[in-house]
């Protein structure tokens, strides 16, 4: 398989062969497909049917309609039951009590459904002689009942309601039907019966706390009436008191009096006034009032008319006209006197308005202290009021729930429950489909066939194929092709390739002359070179090679083929450590678990330290040391500790194998110790003329014996058995 790195990237799946080997054993397929289908319809068909009813039942809150307690209750209220509440019911349901009730009135235990264990088999009692089970019989048989009816049952809410499903299999169809029905109306019974027996305790036990909190009310009122009487507290409303309303009445009685000495000094005061003046006392409302004083108006009226008329035909001095005249000013002398007296009574009015508002103010001062005794003497009474008040209200509440609860023992009492959906006797089974397990037999068969071919044609290897390189392989080879490169002498600088490579890379011919014409190679073995990564792998192992360079030309296709060299290596258990120096962090992806890992510029930047730069290779047994996301400027000016780096490595590794990616011969220079170094050039898909090209400049730089390795060359039995999955 090529891409994912494990030593098989020289081979791929072959779809199409996986398919061609399924169509040409298509009538086995079709043959076990169909025979497993028919066996599952045979089978299907044995089996003894099951059939399942269900019953649900909505929880709701459930009161008599005329019942004596829904009087002071809203009309329809209902109590909430929450999603604990609704699960609570769900046990109630699955309860044993209940179960049990259910197999006494339905009579279960007759039935054999039910205790299968009362008739074993023979090879029941053999493995209870054997002690490989237990004896069932030493069960009770409501127990074995009890078992056999729970697992027959499924007691579940329905999702985002108030309602649960009573669904129940069985043998027989009408028992499917009749077991939940029965288990909905025995849960009414029992919740029924739970709220009477509820009712029934509240009754009994409120019975001597009524009649004990009858006996603290009497104490409490009595002590309220004795301490009234002796603090003389007599109320005269819901609020007051004798002390509190006399004081209030006197107070409006002072206000009064006052008003009316207020009043009557201002009617004293004005009449004063009139007549100190002289100004005529008619405009004042007590003189006018006055009977006396409107009968003497009336006469001076009288008289001033006949002096008018007198005054006409008569002389002033005339004495008729004198004597009306004198009789005008008695008039006028009584209206004044009379005025007199009305002053007079007015001062007199007001002065006994002052004596009153004495009295009345003395009455007050003695009422006030009073008053403020008898409000000291009410806060000892106020606390006994409240202490008779407060056992009256638990009296009162006491007495309303027994009323309550000793209608709701006579009244019928439903149950928070009620059955909407009642079971039916089904009319198919529920188990076994012969249908859907026919047909999830057949497909499982055909899958499962297919598969088992696919997996046959894979690990045989007859579904495998070579990815292609554009060249025809060439035979088996019995070791890697190494490119002698040496110079002619030493002022001649230009190098020289052997015949041996000169042949496997099909040089041109002006090349091929030039290098042959510098100087021949010595000790070449005329064999057919092998360039293939197994070959180059053995190379390494033969020679105990322990630090190898990577450079390839082709970037990262060189990169990947240095990766498959350093899991190959790895599988044959030999320690490896693969350093990315590339610039495209190849290996890095194909080996490492994230991108984001430490490595060798975290290294050379001296950001972490060597341990945790050291990762495990996703694929095979090898390690990689990752490009790492340093500052690559700043890790170069640490290379020269790389030498010190991969030495170190040679001390825990077999081998140390660094993947330079298309770098020249000066930046292998970097980090090469001449002759202590195996030089690999990594180049698949790489041109001859580019392969020419960077040995000759590795041969100017004094390198002399290079390993090539394009994947070229075909891999051995032993590879190829290990790889063929």
């Amino acid at each position: 398989m090529s891409g994912n790195g494990s030593g098989q990237q020289d081979v791929d799946i072959d779809l199409g062969g996986l398919f061609r080997a399924v169509w040409d054993r298509r009538v086995k397929v079709l043959l076990a497909t169909a025979c497993v289908a028919a066996l599952a319809f045979g089978a299907a068909k044995m089996i003894a049917p099951d059939y399942q009813s269900e019953t649900r039942v909505l929880i709701e809150s459930r009161e008599p309609e005329f019942s004596s307690s829904n009087q002071n209750a809203q009309t329809g209220s209902d109590r909430v039951f929450d999603e604990s509440g609704i699960l609570s019911q769900v046990q109630v349901l699955r309860s044993a009590d209940l179960i049990k009730q259910v197999a006494r009135n339905m009579k279960l235990y007759e039935l054999k459904e039910f205790d299968p264990s009362a008739d074993p088999s023979a090879v029941s009692d053999l493995m209870v002689m054997l002690g490989l089970r237990k004896n069932p019989l030493e069960m009770p048989p409501e127990e074995r009942v009890l078992k056999e009816f729970t697992s027959k049952l499924q007691v579940y809410q329905v999702e985002k309601s108030r309602v649960i499903a009573i669904a129940f299999s069985s043998k027989d169809r009408q028992l499917a039907a009749a077991i939940p029905n029965e288990m909905a109306k025995v849960f009414l019974s029992l919740q029924s019966g739970a709220k009477l027996d509820t009712n029934s305790e509240a009754s009994r036990w409120l019975e001597p706390e009524i009649a004990n909190l009858r006996e603290k009310v009497r104490d409490a009122e009595a002590k309220v009436a004795a301490y009234r009487s002796s603090s003389d507290l007599l109320p005269t409303g819901e609020t007051t008191n004798f002390a509190t309303r006399q004081l209030t009445d006197i107070s409006t009685e002072l206000t009064r009096v006052r008003g009316e000495r207020a009043n009557a000094e201002a009617r004293a005061e004005g009449v004063r006034a009139a007549l100190a003046s002289g100004r005529d006392a008619d405009t004042i409302a007590d003189v006018i009032g006055s009977q006396t004083i409107q009968r003497l108006k009336e006469t001076e009226a009288n008289l001033q008319s006949q002096v008018a008329d007198l005054s006409t035909t008569l002389l002033d001095g005339h004495p008729r006209l004198k004597a009306l005249k004198s009789q005008v000013e008695g008039i006028r002398a009584q209206i004044r006197s009379e005025t007199r007296k009305i002053l007079g009574s007015l001062e007199n009015e007001a002065q006994v308005g002052e004596l009153r508002e004495q009295q009345l103010t003395q009455q007050l001062n003695a009422l006030k202290a009073k008053s403020a005794r008898a409000g000291e003497e009410e806060v000892g009474l106020r606390a006994l009021e409240r202490e008779a008040t407060a056992q009256r209200q638990l009296l009162e509440t006491y007495l309303a729930r027994y009323r309550e609860a000793t209608s709701r023992t006579v009244d019928a009492t439903p149950a928070d429950a009620r059955i909407i959906s009642n079971a039916v006797v089904p009319t198919g089974a529920s188990f076994p489909k012969v249908m859907p397990i026919t047909i999830v037999a057949a497909l499982a068969t055909f899958l499962l066939s297919c598969i088992i071919i696919m997996l046959g044609e894979l690990f045989s290897g007859r579904a495998l194929r070579p990815v292609s390189t554009g060249r025809e392989r060439p035979p088996v080879r019995s070791r890697p092709a190494i490119a002698a490169v040496a110079a002619a002498d030493a002022g001649d600088a230009k190098p020289v390739i052997s015949p041996a490579l000169n042949d496997a890379i099909d040089l041109p011919p002006l090349v091929a002359a030039e290098a042959g014409d510098a100087v021949s190679a010595p000790d070449v073995e005329t064999a057919e070179p092998d360039f293939s990564i197994e070959a180059v792998a053995d190379h390494l192992r033969e020679n105990e090679v322990r630090i190898a360079i990577s450079v390839s030309p082709g970037g990262d296709e060189g990169s990947t083929a240095t990766v498959m060299l350093a899991r190959l290596i790895a599988e044959e258990d030999r320690k490896v450590v693969l350093i990315d120096l590339t610039g495209s962090a190849c290996p890095t992806r194909l080996m490492a678990r994230s991108a984001q890992l430490p490595g060798i510029t975290n290294l050379l930047a001296g950001e972490v330290p060597f341990t945790e730069t050291i990762h495990a290779d996703r694929f095979s047994d090898a390690h990689i040391i990752p490009q790492g996301d340093a500052d690559p400027l700043l890790a170069m000016r640490g290379i020269e500790r790389l030498q010190m780096i991969i030495d170190a490595l040679t001390n825990a590794y077999d081998l140390v194998l660094v993947e330079c990616g298309p770098a020249d011969e000066s930046a292998v220079d970097k980090i090469a110790r001449r002759g202590g170094a195996e030089i690999i050039l990594s180049a698949p898909a790489v041109s001859d003329e580019r392969i020419v090209e960077v040995l000759t400049g590795f041969g100017e730089a004094g390198y002399r014996d290079i390993v090539l390795m394009t994947g070229r060359g075909e891999p051995g039995p032993d590879y190829t058995d290990r790889h063929a999955a």
